[in-house]
């Protein structure tokens, strides 16, 4: 009935600049609260950033001041513009993301399939 499909990712050098885009697609009548957690083979997936149904937005302590979330509601889009990207920034990058699907009575949770990141000179 929906998904979500990431977008963006890629080969930068640090210091580098990149924007994730996760897009919702299928019968979607709007998005609620979405965030973006990362993961690196060996670890556990971690929040990176969050946007919440108020609008107001949390970070990890790792990517305050380097990263954004963002969400084009009309679009069905949400975006992750990443700074000034570190090599401890090099993960698989998935966005999460609150959906009401047509005849729906609520938001469902729905997950992207991952993007990578790398960040190497």
């Amino acid at each position: 009935q929906a998904q979500l499909v990431e977008s963006g990712g890629g080969l930068v050098q640090p210091g580098g600049s990149l924007t994730l885009t996760c897009a919702a697609s299928g019968s979607v009548v709007g998005i609620g609260a979405a965030a973006w957690y990362r993961q690196v083979p060996g670890h556990q997936r971690e929040s990176v950033a969050s946007r919440h149904r108020d609008d107001s937005t949390d970070y990890a302590d790792f990517v305050k001041g380097r990263f954004t979330i963002s969400t084009d509601n009309a679009m069905k889009l949400v975006y992750l513009h990443m700074n000034n990207l570190k090599p401890e920034d090099t993960a698989v990058y998935y966005c999460n993301v609150a959906l009401w699907l047509v005849a729906a009575d609520d938001y469902r949770d729905y997950w992207g399939q991952g993007i990578q990141v790398t960040v190497s000179s």
